[in-house]
């Protein structure tokens, strides 16, 4: 004769493995009827694309001390502080290739993020329109793996400045951040405790910009 408490436990075991079979024909059925309706998982709407439009890079070359435009077909958000980031990720990427006139390891992940802040007026006033400050938010492992050095430092932050003068026309000022916080120099020369102006045009030698 079987104890009655195997009987119980049997009988548990019959309805739970009976629950367990309803539930998974279920799963099947409805999986079957996803696939005989072509549904699936994928988004109704595809993700918007950044349409292509030509920007100005102010590339740096370490031959002859120089930033020489070089134009470019790129996907450009509309998002100004996007489109600054894009452009600029663009540009250390050509400093990361092989070829580069400019050589900087790190390419466009080493731009974290752009932020534009409107420059107040001797009235302590801003305009919609302008003029910005551009605040470059560096990553610490692209500085720390820049090559150390006044002129190439200069011209890097030279060209960063002027690859924005060149396509936001609002930007007027430059700062730089890494990783967020404030840095003294760039690589042990290029002071980044200052603003820059967009439009100048030199680094005097044995020193930053005025």
């Amino acid at each position: 004769m079987i104890p009655r408490h195997q009987t119980v436990l049997f009988i548990v075991l019959l309805a739970a493995s009976a629950i367990m079979g309803v539930l998974l024909w279920n799963q099947l059925r409805r999986s079957h009827d996803r696939l005989l309706h072509g549904a699936d998982s994928a988004p109704t709407h595809a993700p918007e694309v950044a349409a292509a439009e030509q920007a100005t890079l102010m590339v740096a070359n370490d031959a002859d001390n120089t930033v020489q435009p070089r134009l470019l077909t790129l996907p450009l958000p509309q998002n100004p502080e996007a489109r600054a980031r894009a452009i600029l990720g663009k540009l250390l990427d050509l400093y990361a290739t092989p070829i580069a006139t400019h050589p900087v390891p790190g390419g466009a992940n080493s731009i974290s993020q752009v932020f534009l802040v409107p420059i107040a007026n001797s009235k302590g006033s801003t305009t919609s329109n302008g003029p910005d400050l551009a605040v470059v938010n560096l990553t610490d492992s692209f500085v720390a793996s820049h090559p150390s050095g006044l002129e190439t430092e200069s011209l890097t932050v030279l060209s960063i400045c002027s690859t924005l003068d060149a396509n936001l026309p609002r930007v007027k000022e430059v700062r730089f951040l890494v990783d967020g916080q404030p840095r003294a120099t760039l690589a042990g020369h290029a002071d980044l405790t200052r603003t820059y102006l967009t439009n100048e045009d030199a680094v005097p030698a044995g020193g930053s910009r005025p």
